[in-house]
């Protein structure tokens, strides 16, 4: 044998293809939680997203030892794909409106809304007796609500207002300050013009964001749908003359 062929190891070389499947796995795996979890909610089961990835369930349990894991690294990526969002937007505009109108288009069609933790879109633990602004997260397969300490377990208050990100720092273990913060930047400069509703707060847009990109089989549908969906909403921010 030789020195790299050594009795019960693997070569360099071996060890390197096992990294390249791992990581291959992984990317696999990030892939569809992503789609699973924002065509289905975050009570989607782990089996799903196994199975959508094309890999058994144990290899996700193998990177993810809990689903509440998984959530919170997915729920941390989309949060920090708003958040550059926004600041590109914030950077790159020189007019308010336009910079918010950027913001929300972007967002809308990256899909990043849907999988936005409820604790950032300011749903409350303790829902009104009238019907939920946001569609609830569907439950776990047992019928139970999602684990509490992620993304499901709502924290009241969340991006209340244009500074809401002061006031909420860490979400479900998700730090959303930034993206409240930079989305605070946006609305306070729009309504300073006079091109956004007084009434628009920073968790009304995030809202947008989460109900403009509905999740529909077909792609070219649910472009469709969203760009028209998106245009009446975007709409109803501005301030109208009143009659």
């Amino acid at each position: 044998m030789t020195g790299s062929d050594t009795s019960g190891g693997l070569s360099t070389n071996g060890r390197s293809a096992l990294r390249v499947d791992a990581q291959r796995n992984l990317e696999h795996v990030l892939r569809a939680a992503r789609e699973v979890f924002g065509e289905l909610g975050y009570g989607a089961p782990m089996e799903d997203v196994a199975r959508r990835a094309r890999v058994g369930v144990g290899t996700v349990y193998r990177r993810f030892p809990s689903k509440e894991v998984l959530v919170k690294r997915i729920a941390e990526a989309e949060t920090a794909r708003l958040t550059e969002q926004a600041r590109a937007a914030l950077q790159q505009e020189d007019e308010p409106w336009a910079a918010l109108a950027r913001f929300l288009r972007a967002s809308v069609d990256s899909g990043a809304g849907r999988l936005l933790p409820p604790q950032v879109l300011g749903v409350t633990a303790k829902a009104p007796a009238e019907e939920p602004r946001v569609p609830q997260q569907r439950p776990s397969p047992d019928g139970s609500a999602p684990q509490a300490g992620g993304p499901g377990e709502a924290v009241a208050g969340a991006a209340g207002g244009a500074g809401a990100g002061a006031e909420s720092a860490s979400v479900g273990g998700t730090d959303a300050a930034a993206l409240l913060d930079v989305v605070g930047q946006l609305v306070a400069r729009a309504r300073d013009a006079g091109s956004l509703r007084a009434d628009v707060s920073v968790s009304d847009v995030l809202l947008v964001i989460a109900t403009a990109a509905p999740s529909l089989p077909d792609p070219e549908q649910q472009a469709v749908a969203s760009a028209r969906l998106l245009d009446i909403l975007l709409d109803g921010l501005r301030p109208h003359a009143e009659s």
